[in-house]
């Protein structure tokens, strides 16, 4: 691949440069545009060869076949307009800022139609990340797989023909994590209250969720007929589950994606107006 620019090298840039140097992609073919200087020292000292600059312009552009937006999304109005006199021969351009659509990405680029979105979530930061991925229609598919091959070098990349699909992907992995460590907090607790140590409880909640994950990647069964499988009729399990369910767990669960999923609309509105 070649000619990747990252606009902003915060994290999200940062696990994916090193995901594409761990795939095989040259650090000479990719550059960042990080305004602080620390944060520049940093990245120059982590990833020997990858050009890093403190402003986008025709120097670090000019060869660019894939530009990716990784700026805060209250800061991609101004990191756009800067980089419009300079994005006409640019394949295209990828923003991972989330709310942020692609009508109006399009707007403050002067009418650049090429633009793929995607939502990231945390976990990419270790290279184990979902991404919902939407490719506007002046999308080639050259320049389509150039974004995917971005993204896929932080976990896996899930497909959305429609944008608006981007907004539920939020609600349910963009957020999820949040959920999950929730959950993990809560079992947590629950271990310390019965007894164990900081320590000990912190190590049978991570057990518990990593190895459940695991033995479901495994099988080609569907989550409700796994938890039917370890739930035995009258046993200990049936119990706790039935203690879930008095609760209403997955009530909450599916409220939760749907207001996270409400507020990434909700954000798209706010973060496309221009007299913010």
């Amino acid at each position: 691949m070649q000619g990747i620019v990252f606009i902003g090298g915060g994290n999200m840039a940062t696990a994916l440069v090193g995901g594409l140097l761990a795939a095989g992609t040259p650090a000479a073919s990719m550059s960042v545009v990080e305004p602080s200087a620390e944060q520049r020292a940093r990245l120059a000292a982590r990833f020997p060869g990858v050009a890093v600059f403190e402003a986008a312009g025709a120097d670090c552009l000019r060869a660019a076949q894939l530009v990716v937006l990784a700026v805060k999304p209250q800061q991609m109005r101004e990191a756009c307009t800067t980089l419009a006199p300079h994005v006409r021969d640019v394949g295209a351009v990828l923003s991972i800022a989330a709310g942020t659509r692609v009508g109006d990405i399009s707007r403050w680029l002067g009418g650049y139609a090429r633009i793929v979105r995607a939502m990231p979530n945390t976990p990419a930061l270790v290279g184990a990340g979902i991404s919902g991925m939407y490719a506007a229609p002046g999308v080639d598919a050259a320049a389509r797989e150039a974004a995917e091959a971005v993204l896929r070098a932080a976990g896996d990349v899930l497909r959305c023909e429609r944008e608006a699909m981007l907004d539920p992907v939020t609600g349910v992995s963009g957020s999820g994590p949040g959920y999950v460590f929730y959950l993990l907090e809560a079992l947590e607790a629950a271990a310390r209250a019965a007894g164990f140590g900081a320590g000990d409880a912190r190590r049978l909640a991570l057990a518990t969720f990593a190895g459940s994950v695991k033995l479901a990647q495994s099988s080609d069964a569907d989550f409700a007929t796994l938890r039917a499988q370890v739930t035995s009729k009258g046993g200990t399990t049936e119990r706790g589950v039935a203690a879930l369910e008095a609760g209403d767990v997955k009530g909450a669960i599916a409220r939760a994606v749907r207001d996270a999923t409400r507020r990434a609309d909700e954000m798209g509105e706010l973060f496309g107006r221009d007299d913010r």
